[in-house]
């Protein structure tokens, strides 16, 4: 999640279980600081920007690493507030609290959190909540905002802070139901169309969890499937678009493509645009405007040959096309999507792929 979610997170964990110890200002801001603490791992220095993609949310993001650490900072705090010296359990209870609702709230987004790196290195990520999402922080921004201008613990913050994590938390179970709920529906939509896809998986698209992109892996194609939680069957729109040339006779756990291959669990698709093979994870993003998306090689006299990694830049993050589809989606209307359009699957007689920026590229 985003910087400012995980910091009123914390504070929400610090208030509930320091505020009466050390005041809800201490307390919001002792929390907050501690729940910033493991996305710090964005300034570990790595090789290449496919290694600090596929390394963040790692080892500072491990449930277990976090509990070894626990000890540090809580006799950190022991140290620096006096009225904890006799509570040493609670206090390690939240920190723990502070590092570990970080970690976990992370792996309910779809970019993939190691929760329990060293023993098990695959990331973890549902995809049931959008990374910025104000109806998950705007519960838990009012009570820290209202935190940091009391002075005094008082019943009424205290039943600000109970009310604050029991909504927030209550929208992130909603979201984990919704989220099966359009599996489901996106599973019954594609099999309408003879259509048993390779791989599938449902996320939460921009700032809400009412309207959700399911997106289907069908051999040398994907399919984008937006799918209302309210609307009915005839509200969902689809759409097909090609993944590129088949990367397997050259990919393997070692090189560029392989590494992203395996971390974006198969979805990805190659694309070669102005003399280069740009990858791009397709479940950060709206096509074909993606989040990550990566050059890997570039045309030689040779053929193509490998080039040191290098993120793409400057990508517009969609206008007012895009805002107008998604509110009209969420109410249950059926409405198509402009950067899309020509490519919808319910167009039975235009199965074939377009729409596509780039061409498509072998290695």
């Amino acid at each position: 999640m985003d910087s400012a979610t995980q910091f009123v997170l914390g504070a929400g964990v610090g208030l509930a279980l320091l505020g009466r110890r050390i005041g809800p200002r201490k307390a919001a801001l002792t929390g907050g600081l501690l729940a910033t603490l493991p996305d710090l791992d964005v300034f570990i220095p790595y090789e290449d920007p496919i290694e600090s993609f596929i390394q963040h949310r790692g080892p500072t993001h491990s449930l277990i690493i976090q509990a070894l650490v626990t000890p540090l900072f809580g006799e950190a705090l022991l140290r620096l507030f006096k009225r904890l010296r006799d509570k040493r359990i609670l206090t390690y209870l939240a920190v723990y609290l502070c590092f570990a609702t970080h970690a976990l709230l992370d792996a309910l987004t779809i970019y993939g959190t190691k929760l329990f790196w060293p023993i098990w290195n695959e990331p973890l990520g549902t995809g049931s909540v959008f990374i910025i999402d104000p109806l998950y922080t705007l519960p838990l921004l009012i009570v820290t905002v209202w935190a940091l201008c009391l002075k005094s613990w008082s019943p009424p913050i205290r039943r600000g802070v109970h009310i604050s994590l029991i909504i927030s938390t209550a929208y992130l179970g909603f979201g984990l139901v919704a989220q099966q709920i359009a599996l489901s529906r996106a599973t019954d939509a594609l099999a309408r169309h003879g259509v048993v896809p390779e791989r599938l998986i449902a996320t939460a698209t921009p700032f809400n969890s009412l309207l959700w992109k399911a997106i289907a892996i069908d051999g040398d194609r994907y399919l984008n499937l937006y799918i209302p939680l309210f609307g009915g069957d005839e509200s969902i729109t689809s759409y097909v678009h090609s993944r590129g040339s088949d990367p397997s006779g050259c990919m393997d756990d070692r090189n560029s493509l392989g590494k992203l291959a395996r971390f974006t669990k198969g979805f990805y698709r190659v694309d070669r645009v102005g003399g280069e093979v740009i990858v791009s994870d397709l479940r950060m993003g709206m096509t074909p405007e993606y989040v990550f998306q990566f050059a890997i090689a570039s045309q030689g006299a040779l053929g193509l040959e490998a080039i040191f990694p290098r993120r793409l830049g400057g990508i517009n993050r969609g206008g007012r096309e895009d805002v107008d589809w998604l509110f009209a989606n969420l109410s249950g209307d059926y409405a198509l999507r402009p950067a899309e359009a020509g490519t919808t699957l319910a167009r039975l007689d235009s199965w074939r792929i377009t729409g596509a920026p780039g061409e498509t590229a072998s290695c």
